[in-house]
C-alpha cells in the first residue's frame, strides 16, 4: 500500500506575478491551484502519479480507478481510496498491467459498467470483475475487443468507451489519416474520393458490452464521418450518444496558398456531436468552421474556407469549439450535489493545443455545456482553468497540468485529472445552491478573456517576429506547431529536436525526414512518440537547408550545417526511382 502523499509544489514566480492579466490570483493551497465558479471548492486527491493519469471512473463504494497513460511494472490502472473523508488519498494501489506492444502512451479508457471496471490500451478493451469491499480485482483480467488492423499503432487509435442502456459499448474507430489523402500529408495532395478509409475507421461501432474476444467485424457501424475521438459518452436523457471530435490537422502545411497561419490556428472546430444511428459528419470531405457557423469543404475536395459543396449533405455539431483544444472527456452530470444549471449538463476536458503557432496555445481547461431537455440550453462557459499556471502558453510542455479525464462520485463530486504529472482534483460545492447565479459566474466569465481562451487576434498575438529570416523563419512557419516554438515537442505525439541522434547525426537521414516524412513510434530520452511528421519536399532546397541548419544549431544543439547542393542531391536521388515517396517508418518494438 502507498500512504497518501499529497505534498504541494510552489508555484512558479511567473505564476505569482500576474502571468493571469488581471485577474485574481490564488495561491496554490486554494483549489489546488484551480480557478472555479463561486462557492465551488477543489482539493487535491494526489499530487502526481508517475504513470500519469488518462480518464477516471468511480464505483458506488467511493473507490477512484485510474487509467494510467504509461503502463509500468506495477501496472496500467490505479486504484485510490480516501479513508478519513478529507478528499486526499490515503491508498494507491497499482495492476492490470501489460506489455509488448501494449506500451503505448494513447492509452484511454476507464469506465464502470455492470459490475466491471473496463479500461483500454491503444488497441484492446479489458475488464475486470469488480467485488464490493476490494480493491484490486481479484478475477483474470478478461479481453472484450481487439483492435486487429494493421495500421493501428499510427494515427488516432485510442479506444474511449461508452455504455447505452441495452447492453451495448460504443468504440470509435479513428481515421488513420489527417484527410485520407495519399500519399498521406502530402501538401496539395488530393483526398481519396470516395475515401476507403470509411469502410473500417473514420466512425463508431456498436458491440456487445458483455462478449468476450470480439473484433471489429462483430461490431455494426452505427455512424461515420467522424475523424478522431477521445471524449465520448452516452446521455442517459435523451438516449443517444454524445461525442466531442478531435478536428483535422493542416491547413496551412498542407495548403499555403489557400490559408494563412490565423486561420490554420483557429480552424476547424472541434466538434461536440449528437451521434444517432446512422449519423454521418462529413470526414474526410467536410470539416466545421465554428467562425463562419457552418461545414465547408474541405481543400482536399476542392474548398478554399468558403466553398460549401456536398458538406450540406452531412450532419451539423450541435456546438463548434475553437480549432485544436483536443477534447479528451466528457461527463453529463446527473448527481444532486451541484446547483440546478448544471444537472444533465456537460463537462468538456480540454487538453489543449500543441499545434496553434506561431499563436499561443489554446484550451487547457475544463468547459461546461448546459442541457434542458436533452439539448443545449446555453453558450458553453469555462467551469475549471488554471491547469496551465501560464498564460500566454507559447508551448505546449509550458502548461504545468493538461485537464485530461473527468468523473462523477456517487456523493456529486466532480474529479479532474492531469496528463502531465498525473495531479488528481476532488471538486465539490459548499454554497447554497438556491441562489447560485450568474454573479457566481462572473469571474470564469471574466477569464475568457485570457489567450488560451479566447480568439486571438490576428496581427498583435502572432508569435512569429518580424524580423525572422531564413531558416528560422522557415522553422517557426512549418515546424513549431508540432515540435514547439521551443523544440520541445509534445508529450506522447511529437518528439523534441534536441537530445536526438535524428536531429544531430546522419545529415542524409535528417534531409530524407524532411523530403519524404516519418510515420510510426519513435524512442527519444526513453520516451516513445507516436506522431506523424507529414513531407516537406514542398520547400525549396534551400529553405530545407536553412532550416536543417538551425535546428542542428538550436535548441541545445551543436552540429554541423547542412549545404543547399546536399538537399539537392538527396532530392535528386529520392526523384530518380520514379516511385512515390514513402515516409520513413520507425518502431520501438
Amino acid at each position: 500500500m502507498t500512504k497518501k502523499f499529497l505534498f504541494r509544489k510552489f508555484l512558479p514566480f511567473l505564476g505569482l506575478f500576474g502571468v493571469f492579466f488581471g485577474c485574481d490570483q490564488q495561491p496554490e493551497e486554494v483549489n489546488g491551484g484551480l480557478f472555479l465558479p463561486d462557492d465551488f471548492q477543489a482539493v487535491v486527491v494526489v499530487d502526481s502519479i508517475a504513470e500519469t493519469v488518462r480518464h477516471m471512473a468511480v464505483t458506488d463504494d467511493g473507490l477512484l480507478y485510474a487509467k494510467l497513460r504509461n503502463s509500468s511494472e506495477n501496472g496500467s490502472v490505479a486504484v485510490l481510496q480516501d479513508t478519513d473523508g478529507d478528499g486526499g488519498a490515503d491508498i494507491i494501489e497499482k495492476f492490470g498491467g501489460y506489455g509488448g506492444k501494449e506500451k503505448w502512451s494513447y492509452a484511454t479508457a476507464m469506465r464502470v459498467y455492470n459490475g466491471y471496471i473496463y479500461f483500454s490500451s491503444d488497441l484492446v478493451v479489458y475488464r475486470y470483475k469488480l467485488k464490493p469491499g476490494t480493491l484490486v480485482p481479484t478475477g483474470e483480467k478478461e479481453i472484450v475487443l481487439t483492435d486487429d488492423h494493421e495500421h493501428g499503432k499510427h494515427e488516432h487509435i485510442g479506444k474511449p468507451i461508452a455504455f447505452d442502456n441495452k447492453g451495448h459499448m460504443f468504440v470509435p474507430f479513428g481515421a488513420p489519416s489527417n484527410a485520407c489523402q495519399d500519399p498521406k500529408r502530402t501538401p496539395g495532395a488530393p483526398g481519396l474520393d470516395p475515401c476507403p478509409q470509411l469502410e473500417n475507421h473514420g466512425g463508431v461501432w456498436r458491440f456487445d458490452a458483455n462478449k468476450l474476444g470480439q473484433t471489429q467485424k462483430d461490431g455494426y457501424k452505427y455512424a461515420s464521418g467522424i475523424r478522431s475521438v477521445v471524449a465520448m459518452n452516452w446521455n442517459p436523457v435523451d438516449e443517444e450518444l454524445y461525442i466531442v471530435m478531435h478536428g483535422r490537422d493542416d491547413l496551412l502545411r498542407l495548403w499555403p496558398n489557400k490559408f494563412s497561419p490565423w486561420e490554420s490556428a483557429l480552424l476547424p472546430s472541434e466538434e461536440f456531436m449528437r451521434v444517432t444511428e446512422g449519423s454521418n459528419f462529413g470526414w474526410p470531405y467536410c470539416y466545421y468552421d465554428q467562425l463562419k457557423e457552418k461545414k465547408v469543404l474541405a481543400p482536399e475536395y476542392g474548398g478554399d474556407g468558403e466553398i460549401v459543396g456536398r458538406c450540406d449533405e452531412f450532419d451539423d455539431p450541435i456546438i463548434g469549439f475553437p480549432g485544436h483544444w483536443a477534447p479528451n472527456d466528457l461527463v453529463f452530470y446527473e448527481g444532486d450535489q451541484f446547483p440546478e444549471r448544471y444537472k444533465h449538463g456537460a463537462f468538456i476536458a480540454f487538453h489543449g493545443s500543441t499545434n496553434r503557432a506561431p499563436y499561443p496555445q489554446s484550451g487547457y481547461c475544463v468547459g461546461f455545456v448546459p442541457f434542458k431537455d436533452g439539448k443545449p440550453s446555453g453558450d458553453w462557459e469555462i467551469f475549471a482553468d488554471g491547469f496551465a499556471e501560464v498564460d500566454p502558453i507559447v508551448s505546449v510542455n509550458d502548461a504545468v497540468h493538461r485537464p485530461m479525464g473527468i468523473a462523477v462520485g456517487p456523493d456529486g463530486a466532480l474529479y479532474l485529472s492531469d496528463s502531465v504529472e498525473g495531479k488528481i482534483w476532488k471538486v465539490t460545492y459548499t454554497g447554497d445552491k438556491a441562489s447560485f447565479g450568474t454573479a457566481q459566474l462572473a469571474k470564469m466569465e471574466e477569464r475568457k478573456t485570457l489567450s488560451h481562451i479566447r480568439t486571438p487576434d490576428e496581427v498583435a498575438d502572432n508569435l512569429m517576429k518580424d524580423e525572422m529570416a531564413g531558416g528560422e523563419k522557415t522553422y517557426y512557419r512549418y515546424c513549431s506547431a508540432c515540435h514547439q516554438l521551443n523544440g520541445q515537442g509534445a508529450s506522447g505525439r511529437f518528439p523534441p529536436l534536441t537530445g536526438t541522434d535524428w536531429v544531430t547525426g546522419d545529415k542524409e537521414r535528417l534531409i530524407q525526414v524532411l523530403l519524404r516524412g516519418m510515420e510510426g513510434s519513435l524512442e527519444v530520452d526513453g520516451k516513445v512518440f507516436n506522431g506523424m511528421m507529414p513531407q516537406h519536399g514542398f520547400l525549396t532546397d534551400l529553405e530545407i537547408s536553412e532550416v536543417l541548419t538551425y535546428i542542428r544549431s538550436n535548441f541545445g544543439n551543436d552540429a554541423s550545417p547542412i549545404a543547399e547542393h546536399e538537399v539537392e542531391t538527396m532530392r535528386t536521388t529520392l526523384e530518380s526511382s520514379g516511385e512515390p515517396l514513402e515516409p520513413i517508418r520507425t518502431t520501438t518494438e
